[in-house]
């Protein structure tokens, strides 16, 4: 029998390969639960509890050996828990059903590459369709950004960003990720002081990001450039700013939600569908960072979005069209009534993992 309060098990990937993304939606998803009466606890390695030391100390952790696939049931022998979160592309159904044991399973996906298995499955890409994950015959679907977790704030920001959206370029803000992958903010950053004259430019990476040292000594000495270092404060971030250059990760719904005019690079091939239904709903300008002639790229991005102030109308309110940033208590009342409705059901017997 489920207890009033269920506990929610997350298990969630961190780490220099694959960022911080998937913990920080987490971390959102959990907070949404929470509020509405469940307990959350995270399989915590050290990856997972770096991020949730400085983005979520007041949440539960689990010590877990590693969350690899052969081991991921092992690696969590002995905690107690009522359903599961998987967010974590290295594994599948196989994995999920040695640790859920017949508990009520949420999967947090992106790809639809691979057999899972879940009674729930949350995808926010603005391009799928239930026919990608057809064969999951008997697992209810959550897709599109309607549903994607994005932190409260933003959505309480919405309006006064909106407003505020149509005027000249005065801030920048770039965000590529707290792991900063091949250090491509550096990079990024070059191109942008070139043009920028005295705009005001924020650049966002983690405390470990490969980008930090050298950009601290160019701030030192160029006023324009602040450093925001593990920021708590994205969505002020986003709301003061006029541009972004950002990832093609999940901090997309958190700019489309604030109708920030973007430029998204695609950092991995798991973020080309999102970027490629961006793209054809004109939401944003999407540049491969993978391609060869990425700085002739980024120059022809970043001149447009500066100078073409009806570019940045249309892309401001095709973005803000796409998400509203309610999703993570969408999908928390969701699952909660899934877990409720599958706690009379007979579950597998034996001892948990």
């Amino acid at each position: 029998m489920i207890p009033v309060r269920p506990r929610i098990l997350f298990v969630a990937n961190a780490g220099p390969e694959v960022g911080g993304g998937h913990v920080m939606r987490c971390i959102t998803l959990a907070r949404a639960l929470g509020e509405r009466g469940a307990d959350c606890a995270f399989a915590c390695t050290p990856a997972v509890a770096a991020l949730l030391e400085v983005f979520g100390p007041e949440i539960v952790r689990e010590e877990a050996t590693g969350l690899d696939p052969d081991h991921i049931a092992d690696a969590l022998t002995g905690v107690r828990f009522d359903a599961v979160v998987f967010d974590h592309y290295g594994l599948g159904r196989e994995h999920h059903e040695a640790l859920a044991r017949g508990r009520t399973t949420l999967v947090i996906d992106d790809l639809a590459d691979r057999p899972l298995a879940a009674n729930l499955v949350l995808d926010s890409g603005p391009g799928r369709q239930p026919s990608d994950y057809a064969l999951l015959t008997d697992a209810q679907l959550l897709l599109g950004p309607e549903f994607a977790p994005v932190r409260p704030e933003f959505a309480h920001l919405r309006n006064a960003a909106l407003a505020r959206r149509g005027g000249a370029v005065r801030r920048v803000l770039v965000t590529l990720g707290l792991t900063d992958v091949g250090g491509i903010t550096a990079r990024v950053v070059e191109r942008l002081r070139m043009r920028l004259n005295d705009v005001t430019l924020d650049v966002v990476l983690g405390a470990g990001a490969p980008s930090l040292p050298g950009l601290t000594k160019i701030a030192s000495r160029d006023p324009r450039m602040t450093l925001q270092v593990d920021s708590q404060d994205m969505a002020n971030l986003i709301l003061n700013a006029d541009i972004a250059i950002g990832a093609a990760g999940s901090s997309i719904w958190e700019r489309c939600v604030l109708g920030l005019p973007s430029a998204m690079l695609v950092l991995a091939q798991n973020q080309q569908g999102a970027a490629d239904a961006m793209a054809e709903r004109e939401s944003a300008l999407v540049i491969d960072a993978r391609a060869d002639d990425l700085d002739a790229r980024l120059d022809r991005a970043i001149v447009r979005l500066l100078t073409d102030a009806a570019l940045r109308a249309r892309l401001s309110a095709a973005s803000a069209a796409i998400c509203d940033g309610l999703g993570a208590g969408r999908a928390a009342e969701t699952f909660l009534k899934l877990i409720a409705t599958r706690d009379s059901l007979p579950r597998p017997q034996g001892p948990q993992p």
